[in-house]
């Protein structure tokens, strides 16, 4: 067993910063109510190190301070990648060899999300990360939605574009929006679809637990940091590599 502990000045010290806005003006009763509440969740001793107004009634807060928990990295679930990166040429290479047409993938924001940095770069030729997005792969067609797509104007592409995947993604996220979305999503997908015609559904936002796939209906959660590389590579393994496999 290898539990370790967080590590602030010295190792094995620790100390952990942790930030949070009250709803509460800034004044010296403020910083206590912020003590109070790092003591309360077991940090101890516990000090306000910044504190800043946050307009009418609310204040910013980070805390410094010691917990006494451990970690043991060996209980941690995550999920593992379980396909092969691919270049862009590979890529190409294994839509054209399985499928003897281009791969069509639509994408967009759904609900009220109007952030579409995400799903750009990931799906628009400049890319990010130094990897160019889907656009820039010869086999695949790309359709771009944008941003505040329902979810029947998703079903509704989709059908018409005849897509092998979906990739939608989800910025917003007060009061669990981008999960309620997921599952709104999966689920028209569903009965719009015969189990076995459904297109590959897959999302990808901030805020996402990359281990609540099943959970929320869709085939694979993306986070943050994900590069367009990563995403076209799944999808090439699980659509074309699973009608090379089908085929031998």
């Amino acid at each position: 067993m290898n539990l370790i502990r967080p590590y602030g000045d010295t190792t094995g010290d620790g100390m952990v910063q942790l930030s949070f806005t009250l709803p509460i003006e800034h004044s010296k009763v403020a910083e206590g109510a912020a003590v109070q509440l790092a003591n309360k969740m077991g940090m101890d001793p516990a000090l306000v190190v910044h504190a800043k107004a946050m307009g009418d009634g609310f204040t910013f807060f980070v805390v410094y301070g010691r917990v006494n928990h451990l970690v043991d990295p060996s209980t941690v679930e995550v999920v593992e990648r379980d396909y092969p990166l691919l270049t862009p040429k590979e890529a190409n290479a294994a839509i054209k060899r399985a499928m003897r047409r281009r791969l069509v993938v639509v994408g967009g924001c759904i609900g009220t999300d109007a952030h579409t940095v995400g799903i750009d770069a990931i799906l628009n030729i400049k890319g990010f990360a130094g990897e160019k997005g889907l656009e820039y792969y010869r086999e695949l067609k790309v359709v771009n939605l944008g941003a505040q797509v329902s979810v029947p104007q998703l079903v509704e592409a989709a059908r018409a574009e005849k897509a092998d995947a979906v990739l939608v993604s989800q910025v917003v996220t007060q009061r669990d929006a981008h999960l309620l979305n997921t599952r709104e999503m999966s689920a028209a997908f569903r009965e719009a679809y015969p189990s076995d015609k459904r297109p590959l559904l897959v999302v990808g936002g901030p805020r996402f637990d990359e281990t609540m796939a099943d959970e929320l209906g869709v085939d694979r959660v993306f986070t943050r940091g994900t590069t367009p590389g990563e995403v076209a590579s799944f999808i090439v393994h699980r659509i074309a590599g699973q009608k090379e496999r089908r085929a031998s």
